[in-house]
């Protein structure tokens, strides 16, 4: 039984310029609850300025992305070409300057912080480079703390999460007494707990070797296959990207071209022997997903 203490607060959710107004939003962005979309995530028109010194400084310039529904879409680009601004931003951990962003029919830059905190925990699963696991949490405390922010905590639910993760044997151990590969077992394991419609990832196997980050793509895109979840992910690294149904590069703030991969799941194995790529650490805003959860 989870026997900790968790609070729920509203996630960071940073102001930024430009009319957001719902009703300002273009017609094909406008969801409604009662509408299924063959596109899960749409972003329109997206801009992004980060204010250094005296000037501004564009990440994203006029973004525009639609996500399908059942895809494993991967954002490749190098080190500061705004992938991961643009995922923060689909993801709800951060506001563009300017533009539209859905995500299953909801238009996020409309949301409060309560609203954008309760689509978070229900409509998306997060899974960072460095983990994140609460190290005084066992892994099945971990998996359940997603459920206990929402007020539906489900233990068996949280142990068949784990089962599935391949960690049936490993829900009383301690981060600290899990390997890497483990310990992002749990974490997406976590990221199911809500039973959400997309994953977001940044970064998942930049901290494990070769074999484990093949293993943790696998499941990742097994988890596609059996469940229909939708995958979002970014990395620096072209073996990873072969997991992915598409592929699309960010330069400088644009998308420059996408690529469709649909032999991804039996390409991507063969691609185990290609040299590493170089691989820059970006640990993202991941600890405000589950703020709190220590109080």
């Amino acid at each position: 039984m989870f026997k900790r203490k968790v609070s729920v607060i509203p996630l960071d959710h940073n102001g930024a310029n430009g009319s957001h107004d719902p009703a300002l939003a273009p017609a094909s962005l406008r969801g409604r609850p009662d509408d299924k979309p063959d596109s899960i995530v749409q972003v329109e028109d997206v801009h992004k300025s980060f204010v250094m010194g005296r000037e501004a400084v564009p990440a994203l310039r006029g973004v525009s992305l639609e996500v399908r529904r059942g895809e494993v879409l991967c954002l490749m680009g190098p080190s500061g070409s705004g992938k991961t601004t643009l995922l923060n931003i689909i993801g709800g951990l951060d506001t563009p300057s300017r533009g539209h962003v859905i995500v299953d029919s909801q238009n996020v830059i409309s949301l409060n912080e309560e609203k954008l905190a309760r689509l978070r925990l229900r409509k998306m699963g997060f899974v960072f480079q460095n983990f994140n696991l609460l190290s005084n949490f066992t892994a099945l405390e971990n998996v359940q703390v997603p459920m206990v922010l929402i007020g539906q905590l489900n233990p068996k639910h949280a142990q068949e999460l784990l089962r599935l993760v391949g960690l049936g044997d490993r829900m009383d151990h301690y981060p600290s007494e899990l390997s890497g590969g483990q310990q992002q077992r749990v974490a997406i394991a976590r990221a199911l707990a809500n039973d959400p419609p997309l994953i977001i990832g940044d970064e998942m196997t930049g901290d494990l070797d070769t074999a484990t980050s093949y293993e943790i793509m696998e499941l990742l895109v097994r988890l596609n296959k059996d469940r229909g979840t939708t995958v979002v992910f970014v990395t620096h690294d072209p073996r990873m990207s072969a997991f992915a149904t598409r592929v699309i590069y960010v330069r400088d703030g644009k998308l420059e071209e996408a690529e469709a991969n649909p032999s991804a799941a039996t390409a991507a194995p063969a691609a185990a022997a290609a040299p590493a790529a170089t691989s820059s650490a970006s640990p993202g805003p991941a600890r405000a997903v589950l703020a709190g959860a220590n109080a």
